[in-house]
């Protein structure tokens, strides 16, 4: 499904309006995307924790296992931040995690470039019931992206990428954990297949990929944590907690 950005991106600038270097900010998001769509359970590590924190945990062994991912709508352009801006924890959860996931970035559904993504989840409100999901994953500022956009061409092979995330508290580091998209179940082409199928998702879109990086249970974000999210071959995408 990957398409060539260029030809993309030289028809986007042939048409595009000058803007002036004082207008520019290296903390935009590197791209506006209709819809922020996430795909769950594709790592073994998520699938163990999901099990933890769910009084039906047989929910997500049956998603592991099967040939359809679970997909869900993650966030529209006003839930979203860029580089250097605040996530958000919802004010009556008491469980916060950052997901730090690979994020495809599609045009007309096809693949054209790669970015981070924090995929920010309350896991006690999730924890509760499955069927409190969209609660659990879309509200103010509850995804973020950045910090550029890198074609497939330069991100080489999408499965073998090393991912870092370190939260750090009052400039101390509180988690700080190494994973690889080698451990996903499922591939991007895959997933981006499935979230196509029968669904006609705007013209610019960002899919998250599965988080695979997962604080233990007694972990929870607090605000002005800082978190720093590293993909090998992408960048790091660093992030304020605030409370919502």
């Amino acid at each position: 499904m990957d398409r060539d950005i260029n030809d993309i991106v030289d028809a986007v600038i042939a048409n595009a309006p000058p803007v002036s270097s004082e207008s520019t900010s290296h903390h935009r998001m590197p791209v506006v995307a209709e819809e922020v769509w996430a795909a769950g359970v594709t790592y073994h590590i998520s699938e163990k924790a999901r099990q933890a924190e769910s009084g039906n945990p047989d929910v997500y062994s049956q998603v592991y296992g099967n040939d359809r991912p679970e997909i869900f709508l993650k966030a529209t352009p006003s839930r979203t931040v860029g580089p250097e801006k605040d996530v958000g924890i919802r004010s009556d959860s008491e469980w916060d995690v950052p997901e730090p996931e690979l994020a495809v970035v599609l045009y007309d559904g096809s693949i054209v470039g790669y970015t981070v993504g924090n995929d920010v989840s309350s896991r006690s409100i999730e924890g509760r019931n499955p069927l409190y999901l969209p609660q659990a994953k879309v509200y103010d500022r509850c995804c973020a992206i950045g910090p550029c956009v890198v074609t497939p061409d330069t991100v080489g092979d999408p499965h073998d990428l090393a991912i870092e995330m370190t939260i750090s508290r009052g400039g101390e580091p509180v988690f700080e954990g190494t994973t690889a998209t080698s451990e996903m179940v499922k591939t991007c082409d895959e997933l981006a297949s499935a979230l196509t199928k029968s669904n006609p998702v705007p013209e610019t879109a960002v899919l998250l990929t599965g988080t695979a990086l997962v604080p233990d249970e007694e972990f929870t974000l607090h605000p002005e944590d800082e978190i720093e999210i590293t993909i090998e071959n992408i960048g790091t995408l660093t992030n304020t907690v605030r409370r919502v």
